[in-house]
Formats: structure tokens, sequence, C-alpha cells
């Protein structure tokens, strides 16, 4: 009897132990899954999130394809396959879609894009991603013109005109509001813009909509290839949509993580 008791007591045990889970972010997305961590929601669903911080965007991708990290909250879809071709040995899977942050242009000399005077330097990111995704946003705000065959690995290459004469600034993207005084514009995320304390429905000259030109840019959750499938893993893409998480995303980034809950075949 007593033996039967403890191994009843111990499978009891074993199936009520929460999930652990290692998220690595940065930036606001940070913040998020620290408030998502330390959630009721989280603890309904049974997951003991611990959130890892890697400011560096390759470098938390490694981290996560080597599994020190379980799962990544920072990029878009596009930078996930901008990352997969350039490491093919060590592939990273998105989990699901999380929210769409429109990259915004920004300047501290104009007011409008129409400003924008001829020979501008822009600033763009130097991550292949994050170039590809800012030319397709000066090209929708009708400053260049880029190739028909344009692609997620796109770069200032394949500009087919450029009527202004623009020149290209390449810089880390994390350093965005910080060089906005020494160029006309520059091209910034979402996440680097909110810790620069820059809000892209306001204070951006012209920033991306949310439509089919842009699914590939929602950002989503990433796991190391071939754990896209624990149950563990899946839960976390449940949590985030989550009503009251929403509510706080909503309130605490004003409105500038546009919620994104779609299956992962419509980003393809």
């Amino acid at each position: 009897m007593i033996s039967v008791g403890l191994h009843t007591y111990n499978t009891h045990q074993k199936q009520n132990t929460p999930d652990q889970i290692t998220v690595g972010s940065q930036g606001s997305d940070y913040e998020v899954w620290q408030h998502i961590a330390q959630s009721p929601e989280a603890k309904k669903m049974n997951l003991k999130i611990t959130v890892k911080q890697i400011a560096d965007g390759v470098q938390l991708n490694n981290a996560t394809a080597e599994n020190n990290v379980n799962v990544n909250a920072f990029q878009s879809y596009s930078y996930l396959q901008a990352y997969n071709k350039e490491n093919t040995k060590h592939k990273l899977a998105a989990l699901g879609t999380t929210y769409l942050e429109p990259l915004g242009i920004y300047s501290d000399k104009y007011d409008s894009v129409k400003d924008i005077p001829a020979g501008a330097t822009i600033a763009i990111a130097n991550n292949p991603a994050n170039t590809s995704r800012g030319l397709l946003l000066l090209q929708d705000a009708g400053l260049i013109t880029l190739k028909k065959d344009f692609g997620s690995l796109g770069n200032t290459k394949d500009i087919t005109a450029n009527p202004r004469g623009l020149k290209f600034k390449e810089i880390d993207d994390t350093t965005g509001p910080r060089v906005l005084n020494s160029v006309d514009a520059a091209l910034i995320s979402n996440t680097v813009a909110l810790d620069g304390k820059l809000n892209v429905l306001h204070d951006s000259l012209y920033h991306e909509k949310i439509n089919q030109s842009t699914k590939q840019n929602i950002n989503i959750l990433a796991t190391a290839k071939g754990n896209q499938h624990k149950k563990s893993y899946q839960k976390l893409v449940k949590l985030y949509h989550e009503p009251a998480i929403q509510k706080y995303v909503e309130k605490q980034y004003q409105g500038t993580k546009k919620e994104v809950e779609k299956p992962l075949s419509y980003l393809k």
C-alpha cells in the first residue's frame, strides 16, 4: 500500500511539474516576455519560463540553433529565412506568428518624405533581412524603384531607379535613433524605435501597412529545426495570444505591436 501510494504521489508530482522553457529575446520583446513569464496565464498553462536577453540577433539565433535557448522572440519571418540561408547546417523553424511591428522612415531634419532632398543620405540596416525590408519600404514611399524579382536577400545593387540620387549608409540596426542627427533619414525597426522613445505611428515620416506585401515581416516565435512540434513550445504561441497578455501589450506599446494570429502557411 505504501509503495503504491508513493508511486501514485510521484506520478502525480511528475505530471504537474511545469514545463521549463528558456526564451531568448531583446529590446521591448524582452520586456514583453518578462511580463508573460510572471503572468497568471503562464502558470495556468503549467509553464515555467526563464527569459534571457541577447542583444545581437545573429548571436541569439545561434544560441537557439545550439539549444542554449529553447525559443526566441524577436525576429520577423524574413529575418529567419535570411538566417537559414546563411546557416544551412543549423537552421531554425518558426513556431507561430505573434505581431507585425511597422518599419518606419524617420528624420530629425524633415517632416515629410516629399521633403527629403536630392543626394540625401539614408541610414539602412546592415543585415540582409532588414536591408531588403528597408528598400521595399523606400520603394513603397515612392523614393526608389527595385528590380521586379527583388527578394528577401536583396540589396542596394537591386535598385533600378533612384531619381533623387539617394546615398545609403549601412548601420547596425540597433543604432538607428542615435544616428538620426548625422543623416537625412533612417530606416528604424519598431523595437529599436521604442527603445529610442519613438512611436512609429506618430513619429515616422512613413511606415509599413499591414497587408499582403508585408506578411513576411510578421514576427514569429522560433526554435531549432526539429523542435517545432514540441507541445510545450507550441503552448508559447497560444500563451502570447491570450487576451490578458494582448491587453498588456496594447497598452504598454501604444498599439505599435499589431497582433497577428495566423497559421504559418499564411507567411509562405
